[in-house]
C-alpha cells in the first residue's frame, strides 16, 4: 500500500492554481488526500488522483465555538486518514491544523502564505491571532516563508522556534506562462487581475484609468477578477461610460497578456508573494506595483516594472505616463527583463524541490 500524504488549506482552487505541479508529483508516489473548501477545483484535484474531502470553514470568522469545532474537526480527519506528513497553506489550517498534528505526533510542514490584517496592522485580533499562530507552527517540521518580512515579523514575535525556510513564494510555471509576443497594436492595454477589493488598490487603478483615459485616448484599462456588489456596480457604470472593460473573473488569463502591455497591481493587502505578478513577468509583461512585502521581491524599478507609493493613485498616473513615454522596444525589453528575472528566482521547479525534500525527511 502506499502511504498518504494530506493537503489541508481554506480553498480548492488555490491548490490546483498554484500547488498543481508538487500535487502531480506526489500522486504518482503517495496516495494524496485534501482537506479544502469548495471553491470550484474539486474535479480537477480529483481527476489528478486526490481524494478530496470539503471542508466548511469560516475563512475570516472569529467565532471561538465554531474555532474549536474546526480543531476538532481536523483531528478526527487526521486521525481518520492517518496520513505520514500534512502540509498546510493558509492562516486556519496552519493554526488548527498544526496544532491538530501537534497534539496527535503527525510531522506537519507549514506555509505562510500572507500574514493578513488581522496578524501586520495592530488591533484587538493581533495578539491573540500570534498567540494562535505560535501553537499552531510550534512543533512543524519545516515553516515555509514567501518573503523575508512576514518571516522577520513572526521571528521578532516569537512565533518561530523551529526550523524555518525562504521559498520563491508559489513560483510558477514556466511553460503555463510562456513569454508572448509584445502586442503591437494601436492602443496601450493595462490590466489588473486580482479579487476586486480595496484593499488591492482597485480604487487607486480606477482614478488612474479617469485620468489617463482622458488624457491618452489609445490606452484601454481592463479589469478582471470577481466583484462583490459595492464594486460589481460601479465597474459596469466605468464599462458603459468607456472607461474601463471589466471582464468579470476570468480563467483565460495568458489570453489577457496577449493583448495586454503592463500589469498594474497597486496593492496593500499582506501578500505573500503575488502569483499575479510573476505570471505577468512570465508572460514577458512589464509591471507597475507597490514597495510592499511580496511584490517588491517581484519588481526592479526601473528594470521591469516601476515601483508605486501605496494608496497614492497621483503616484500611480505618474509611473503610468512615465511607462507610456517609453519607445515601444523599451517596454519590450523591460518585459524581456522581467521574464529574465522570474527564470532565474522564482521557477515553480525550486519550491516543488523544497516540498519533496522535506517530504522525504519525514521518511517517505
Amino acid at each position: 500500500m502506499k502511504e498518504t500524504i494530506l493537503i489541508i488549506s481554506n480553498v480548492t482552487n488555490g491548490l490546483f492554481l498554484f500547488r498543481r505541479e508538487l500535487i502531480e508529483r506526489l500522486v504518482q508516489e503517495y496516495d494524496v488526500e485534501i482537506l479544502a473548501g469548495d471553491t470550484g477545483s474539486v474535479d480537477n484535484l480529483r481527476n489528478m488522483g486526490c481524494n478530496v474531502t470539503i471542508t466548511n470553514m469560516e475563512r475570516h470568522g472569529t467565532n471561538p465555538i465554531k474555532e474549536l469545532q474546526l480543531l476538532r474537526y481536523y483531528i478526527s480527519q487526521i486521525k481518520r486518514i492517518n496520513p505520514k506528513i500534512v502540509l498546510t497553506y493558509t492562516i486556519k489550517p496552519n493554526i488548527y491544523g498544526g496544532m491538530a498534528c501537534a497534539s496527535l505526533g503527525v510531522p506537519y510542514v507549514a506555509n505562510i502564505t500572507g500574514l493578513g490584517m488581522a496578524v501586520e496592522q495592530p488591533g484587538l485580533l493581533q495578539k491573540p491571532t500570534l498567540f494562535l499562530l505560535k501553537r499552531g507552527l510550534r512543533k512543524a517540521q519545516k515553516v515555509f516563508f514567501q518573503n523575508t518580512e512576514n518571516r522577520d515579523f513572526l521571528l521578532k514575535h516569537h512565533v518561530i522556534k523551529g526550523k524555518y525556510d525562504l521559498i520563491p513564494g508559489s513560483g510558477v510555471n514556466l511553460e503555463r506562462f510562456p513569454l508572448l509576443d509584445y502586442p503591437q497594436g494601436e492602443t496601450v492595454d493595462f490590466v489588473f487581475i486580482s479579487r476586486i477589493m480595496k484593499e488591492k488598490g482597485i480604487d487607486q487603478y480606477l482614478d488612474a484609468a479617469k485620468y489617463i483615459r482622458a488624457k491618452y485616448p489609445v490606452t484601454r484599462f481592463h479589469v478582471c477578477g470577481g466583484a462583490g456588489e459595492e464594486y460589481k456596480k460601479l465597474l459596469e457604470e466605468l464599462t458603459k461610460q468607456d472607461i474601463i472593460e471589466y471582464h468579470g473573473k476570468i480563467s483565460d488569463v495568458v489570453g489577457m497578456h496577449k493583448i495586454s502591455a503592463c500589469t498594474i497591481h497597486p496593492t496593500y493587502y499582506p501578500e505573500g508573494m503575488s502569483n499575479v505578478l510573476l505570471e505577468s513577468c512570465a508572460c514577458g509583461r512589464p509591471i507597475i506595483t507597490t514597495d510592499r512585502p511580496g511584490c517588491r521581491e517581484i519588481v526592479d524599478d526601473g528594470v521591469n516594472g516601476y515601483v508605486v507609493k501605496q494608496q497614492d493613485s497621483h503616484d500611480l498616473i505618474e509611473k503610468i505616463e512615465r511607462f507610456l513615454n517609453l519607445s515601444w522596444e523599451e517596454r519590450k525589453q523591460m518585459g524581456l527583463r522581467g521574464r529574465v528575472k522570474v527564470e532565474r528566482e522564482f521557477d515553480r521547479d525550486i519550491v516543488v524541490s523544497k516540498y519533496l525534500g522535506e517530504i522525504k525527511r519525514a521518511g517517505l
